[in-house]
């Protein structure tokens, strides 16, 4: 275990790895098992219905995050969890085999979002005790583009073998199940490797004192809900994702579905290069452009166009469902270009939920920050689905980028601190 001191040094031993650690769990839950029940022949509306429910966890974790604030050290929980969550990459790997497996890998997908989210507070409560608030913002590029980086492993090259091994074997369970035990071992390697590197900051304490914890957990919520304009800031982090907690869940079934019934009709293989690959450099260039952007300038210049960024992308998935295009290069394109203003758009949403969660207990409100985003994640994503069998594809892309008013709304109404952000 090394001590913090080289700083600068140090922090590229552990930031990349540790936002790639908390990106791969959650691609998994999200977007891989929205590709894996598609393959396995489950409808538009059950898959958007059932795994936005996978949010779940992401929502309410604010209610056990103050545990995770007050009890041992975050630097343990992070370790601790990588333990729980590879074990369970290997059970969804050993239930997709049984004759029961929808109703087992959900519930299995469900026990992961858990893990995945107590590992989400510990890093993100480590990240804000390791840094000083400048290296926050200067670093949150790079945290942002590992956190991409395990999104295209997940949802890009994984689901690029998963594609190949389908049909290398044909049998499109036993192709997940690799799939899934790949994912197994890399996170207990991920495990192993933070149990020796990551530092450990002075501040990085349990709960001290002779108080009641209780008390000190109630606390928590109290002093959060005492922050100035606290429905407006909650209305923010609800409503800036708005248009994209949609399309996010219906965007690989367009990819994936025949023309027939509206879709694009590309493989398996092919989602995994065009959204998942290239889709995924987009949108890490886009969070390291906001990253030195807001660094650069502040998060009070670029909020409304990255709040712009974030939306008028949507525009892409209106043409590609009313062309109905078959040049792969075309289509990876248009994913692109979407994808990098939501990579550019996104980064001004983390750096709200770091300016919000300034504090004493930061570790906690950063995550009931974050519970609040899952919740205008899930919300939204659980009727996409059922939008989307009425309307069609090409009136539900429409429908999304209406559904940036709401967005646009609650950007012109918070205030942020001009120097935010800012070197």
């Amino acid at each position: 275990m090394q001590q913090v001191g080289k700083k600068s040094k140090g922090v590229w031993r552990w930031v990349p790895s540790l936002y790639f650690a908390q990106g791969l769990p959650y691609v998994a839950v999200m977007t891989m098992s929205v590709v894996f029940y598609k393959n396995m022949g489950i409808s538009n509306i059950d898959i958007a219905l059932y795994t936005s429910w996978l949010y779940l966890p992401f929502v309410i974790k604010p209610l056990w995050s103050p545990f995770v604030d007050i009890f041992k050290t975050k630097r343990g929980w992070i370790v601790a969890m990588e333990l729980l969550v590879g074990a369970l990459f290997a059970m969804v790997a050993l239930a997709i085999p049984m004759s029961a497996y929808f109703q087992l890998t959900l519930v299995t997908f469900w026990l992961l979002a858990f893990g995945a989210a107590t590992h989400d507070v510990a890093s993100d409560g480590f990240y804000m005790l390791s840094l000083n608030q400048h290296e926050q913002a200067a670093y949150v590029g790079v945290r942002s583009m590992f956190f991409r980086m395990s999104m295209l492993t997940g949802q890009g090259a994984l689901v690029f073998l998963a594609g190949r091994l389908t049909e290398f074997t044909g049998n499109t369970g036993f192709a997940w199940s690799i799939v899934f035990l790949v994912m197994a071992a890399l996170f207990l390697l991920l495990m192993v490797y933070h149990r020796f590197v990551l530092p450990v900051p002075a501040a990085d304490r349990g709960f001290v004192g002779t108080g009641n914890a209780g008390m000190a957990f109630l606390l928590v919520f109290k002093e959060f809900l005492a922050k100035k304009d606290i429905r407006l800031l909650i209305a923010f982090l609800l409503l800036y994702r708005f248009g994209e907690s949609q399309l996010v869940k219906l965007a690989p079934p367009f990819l994936l579905d025949s023309n027939a019934k509206g879709g694009l009709g590309l493989s398996t293989a092919d989602v995994g290069i065009v959204y998942g690959s290239i889709g995924m450099v987009a949108l890490t260039a886009g969070g390291l452009l906001g990253g030195y952007l807001i660094a650069r300038d502040g998060l009070k210049r670029w909020l409304w166009p990255m709040a712009l960024a974030i939306n008028l992308p949507h525009l892409v998935y209106v043409y590609l469902a009313l062309a109905l295009p078959t040049n792969l290069y075309l289509i990876g394109t248009a994913v692109a270009f979407e994808q990098l203003g939501y990579g550019f758009g996104f980064t001004a949403y983390v750096l709200f939920m770091i300016m919000s969660a300034d504090g004493q207990h930061k570790t906690a409100h950063y995550a009931i920050c974050a519970g609040f985003m899952a919740m205008g994640m899930m919300l939204p994503g659980m009727l996409s689905g059922w939008i989307q069998a009425s309307i069609g594809y090409a009136s539900f892309f429409i429908w999304v980028c209406a559904a940036a008013i709401p967005c646009f709304v609650v950007t012109a109404m918070i205030q942020v601190d001009p120097g935010f952000g800012k070197e």
